[in-house]
């Protein structure tokens, strides 16, 4: 993508940025925005993780489960951008927050969130939910939809990788070639630190990075395209580190050994395999997702049986928190609950 008319692309190895990246970094710095929304109450809490009660009409429960490596809130961005507050209209809406891994959580494994703090939650709000996860949020939700069936009503995935290896398989695997540069990084705290979680996350669009930043440069800083630029880069970087075990399952296993889709990622001692669901699915796969391809996403849409699949034009944080939110995501979901 050009920097401006009649410029060439960067290449993000080259000696030094563009002006325009640099303009735009600078104008992010300065930004006056900050996130005001107060959190909803909590009624449960385990370690450091929360349940926020959103309310809502009675009825049954929508429990809405984000990634372990970002913050909760990218669902309840800002006033007027929350998808949570939107939906809550209209259906009781609960936000499982993980928080921040303490001492209790820098062991935990993928099996101890969802086998353990994941199935708590859910039984904490005493009547089987309709679960919703978002990216990582949305494997996890669809081991605990496998392994519970009676505290699960329905599953709604969104921009949810299954197979790891269907878009870049080199890459993936190149990915899980770092573990062990990352292990001594890891010793120390017993987690994988934020740093070098970014810096992953970076190497999957390096160049894209750069051109968000370069184009902040043009906005008018009043504008609300400005103004919704802000709010989720300070999501994006206020990341949280990752439990140890859980980023080696996840960077060898997921990504090095495509265990989800080759059928050998176990929780609990179980494969998780969608084939087994048998309760109403809806499955969101944004067609401009840079994070979660969507041919790795696809897949899910046709091993859960009956699954709703919906593909909007958007990208990975756009579908749930970008100008065109509503209309790629909140009111199709929105629906989809009400048919239930």
């Amino acid at each position: 993508m050009p920097w401006s008319a009649g410029s060439a692309p960067w290449n993000p190895l080259s000696p030094g940025p563009p002006a325009d990246l640099v303009a735009g970094i600078a104008a992010y710095r300065r930004h006056p925005w900050r996130r005001t929304l107060a959190d909803p109450p909590a009624i449960w809490a385990e370690g450091e993780s929360r349940l926020l009660e959103y309310g809502g009409p009675a009825g049954r429960p929508v429990l809405f489960v984000p990634s372990l490596v970002n913050r909760a809130h990218v669902l309840d961005l800002d006033e007027g951008r929350s998808m949570l507050r939107h939906l809550a209209a209209d259906h009781r809406v609960l936000l499982l927050d993980w928080g921040w891994p303490g001492e209790a959580e820098r062991g935990f494994t993928l099996t101890d969130y969802i086998a353990g703090r994941l199935e708590r939650a859910i039984a904490a709000v005493g009547m089987p939910v309709t679960l919703v996860g978002y990216c990582m949020g949305g494997l996890l939700c669809l081991a605990a939809a496998q392994r519970r069936p009676d505290l699960v009503h329905a599953l709604a995935v969104l921009a949810t990788p299954w197979d790891f290896h269907a878009a870049e398989a080199a890459g993936a695997r190149a990915l899980a070639t770092l573990l062990p540069w990352l292990e001594p990084l890891m010793a120390a705290t017993g987690r994988l630190p934020i740093d070098a979680i970014q810096t992953l996350f970076a190497l999957l669009d390096p160049a894209g990075i750069a051109t968000k930043y370069a184009g902040f440069a043009r906005l008018d800083p009043n504008s609300p395209r400005a103004r919704q630029f802000v709010a989720i880069e300070d999501w994006l970087n206020d990341g949280v580190p990752l439990a140890g075990a859980v980023a080696r399952e996840c960077i060898a296993g997921w990504y090095g050994a495509n265990t989800p889709a080759a059928g050998t990622w176990r929780v609990a001692g179980a494969a998780v395999n969608p084939a087994r669901l048998a309760i109403p699915a809806f499955v969101a796969i944004p067609g401009r997702d840079r994070i979660v391809p969507p041919e790795s996403a696809r897949p899910l849409a046709t091993l859960i049986p009956g699954a709703v699949l919906h593909a909007p034009a958007a990208g990975h944080v756009g579908m749930v928190a970008g100008g065109s939110a509503e209309r790629a995501l909140w009111r199709p979901l929105h629906g989809w609950l009400a048919s239930l």
